[in-house]
């Protein structure tokens, strides 16, 4: 199966939290949250259409400026989402700077904050010097985000202050048949997409022209097959609770990549209670329970840069171990 959703951590599991994900094939592209981005080239910051923000403690949105900076031309909006008081930082980075002129800039912000039951939603718009437009508040069910492949959901945790944790999930994974196509002698091409579109509209009337020829929806059905979808993760900065645990495993259960802080080793396991992060071996663990295809450990403190067992380790050996046991 071809994915749908390629993902990568842009910096050290030492420096800023910031995991890209290339939406394969859409020209777009999402990220979770906003430590340092200088790893992205202008074309990656143009292409992302959504980011999902945990927190704004520095390390996680200092990246914001380098995103803002680049976007100010761009003329479809970037939307942002985060936890409660989010729409006040964004506010006042940008009133940070001075903006008398981009009012022919088509650049507009859109930003949700997330409650526990509520979404509360505001707009920035170069064109007016990014002066706050409250756009009112929704209920909220867990989705921040319904495309027409993919949903993004979000959880509220504890971290002292309200921290999101986030996961990608495709709704279904539409796979073609290559023999298929050529005992049909079809030509792979922008046709997929278009067949593709219409299995998920169920546009059972579609007709196709590939090279001069009229195909109907019934005569390339067959082509396709449906498979589950891909579910990536991402939770960083959260104490190690029992009510976290909880929400997090609901959360990211399935997924086919796992990025979890593994902040402190377990023998700081006080130290991670009292600064509220997880363990390496609470990610392992959690990442197990939660039947997690692929832990990826992320966001370690600094303390550990030159020790021998490193909480990747730790992480990884937890995994595992609840796996042979499992079995």
């Amino acid at each position: 199966m071809k994915p749908s959703f390629h993902a990568r951590h842009l910096n050290s599991p030492f420096e800023d939290p910031a995991v890209y994900v290339r939406l394969l094939r859409e020209g777009r592209a999402l990220m979770f949250d906003l430590g340092w981005t200088s790893a992205l080239s202008v074309r990656d910051i143009l292409k992302t259409t959504d980011i999902f923000v945990s927190h704004t403690h520095v390390d996680h949105f200092i990246g914001f400026d380098n995103i803002l900076r680049v976007s100010l031309k761009r003329e479809t909006p970037l939307r942002l989402y985060g936890p409660e008081g989010f729409t006040d930082c964004v506010e006042g980075k940008l009133k940070g700077y001075t903006w008398n002129l981009t009012g022919d800039y088509p650049l507009a912000i859109h930003v949700s904050e997330v409650s526990e039951s509520s979404v509360r939603k505001a707009v920035f718009r170069a064109e007016t010097s990014f002066r706050r437009e409250d756009s009112g508040m929704f209920p909220f069910d867990g989705v921040l985000l319904r495309d027409s492949f993919f949903n993004v959901s979000a959880a509220v945790l504890d971290h002292q202050i309200p921290c999101l944790a986030f996961s990608l999930q495709e709704d279904y994974h539409i796979n073609i048949d290559k023999d298929k196509l050529t005992r049909l002698n079809l030509p792979v091409g922008p046709w997929l997409r278009e067949l593709k579109a219409a299995i998920r509209e169920n546009r059972t009337g579609a007709v196709f022209t590939i090279e001069g020829k009229d195909y109907t929806f019934g005569e390339l059905r067959d082509t396709a097959s449906i498979t589950r979808g891909q579910k990536i993760s991402y939770v960083v900065d959260v104490l190690g609770s029992r009510e976290n645990i909880e929400k997090i495993i609901r959360l990211v259960r399935g997924s086919d990549i796992l990025y979890i802080e593994s902040y402190f080793l377990d023998r700081d396991r006080d130290r991670a209670k009292e600064r509220r992060h997880l363990t390496a071996r609470e990610a392992g663990r959690i990442a197990r329970e939660a039947g997690a295809a692929r832990l990826e450990a992320i966001h370690f403190s600094p303390r550990y840069t030159d020790d021998a067992e490193t909480p990747a380790q730790e992480a990884e050996s937890e995994f595992q171990r609840l796996q042979r046991q499992i079995r």
